[in-house]
């Protein structure tokens, strides 16, 4: 093996056990509440969206790591759970994901519709009227939310959907 060969070799391991004591502490930290990301100072996990059409996911953080593959959905949600340098740790609504460079992400806020047929209501309550249905896998654009609901704009329509239908909201996160 050449010294530069070797070189980058020493490099990517050295990468590979930040990457991994990050991924650790984040696994660490359980039920004392969100990490905060070292290069952001934001809470880790948190949700994104993908602000290109295109964005090539890596298995490490750099551009000489392997691309697995290719997110090809603009404003998809992801979610964060890792940092380092200028790239984020995601994953979508799959567990599926790997590193992608901080300038293909965007802090603007989407949802997929996980439930078929989900009903977007005029008001947080069961019984109001419906303004539309969304089918599986659409993505809307998230408002508000409350402990039970969130409002969403798709498609041109807005309303109120039951936010356990959706994926890219925490159960937990109230939105004003």
């Amino acid at each position: 093996m050449g010294m530069i060969a070797h070189w980058v070799r020493v490099c990517q391991i050295a990468i590979f056990a930040v990457v991994l004591g990050a991924s650790s502490a984040y696994a660490q930290q359980g039920n004392a509440g969100p990490a905060i990301g070292p290069e952001t100072n934001l809470p880790l996990p948190r949700y994104v969206s993908l602000r290109a059409s295109e964005a090539n996911v890596r298995r490490g953080p750099s551009l000489s790591h392997r691309i697995d593959w290719v997110f090809q959905r603009q404003s998809m949600p992801l979610q964060v759970i890792a940092e380092y340098g200028h790239w984020r740790r995601v994953i979508d609504r799959d567990g599926q994901g790997g590193w992608v460079h901080y300038r293909m992400l965007s802090g603007a806020r989407t949802v997929v519709i996980e439930e078929p047929n989900t009903v977007l209501r005029t008001r947080p309550e069961p019984g109001a009227l419906e303004n539309a249905v969304l089918e599986t896998g659409v993505v809307a654009r998230l408002g508000d939310c409350n402990p039970e609901w969130c409002r969403l704009t798709a498609g041109g329509y807005r309303g109120w959907a039951r936010k356990a239908a959706l994926w890219g909201v925490a159960d937990a996160e109230i939105r004003d």
